[in-house]
């Protein structure tokens, strides 16, 4: 008995902190988002765009076409 709640206790905090840094991430790249969008009218399908713009360049580049 005392095994198995020290084991739940371990993945019950590795699972919190995989959580937090999670939640932590996402609301920084929210954040960009939002202020890029505010101050430069750059929104999230335009930053999409040239990330796959890049991702193609890339490719391009590794093929040598």
């Amino acid at each position: 008995m005392i095994a198995t709640l020290i084991v739940a206790w371990i993945v019950f905090v590795i699972l919190w902190k995989l959580l937090k840094a999670t939640l932590k991430n996402a609301l920084t790249i929210a954040a960009i988002l939002i202020l890029l969008n505010i101050s430069f009218g750059i929104t999230p399908q335009d930053i999409w765009h040239h990330i796959m713009q890049f991702t193609q360049s890339l490719s391009n580049i590794q093929t040598g076409k």
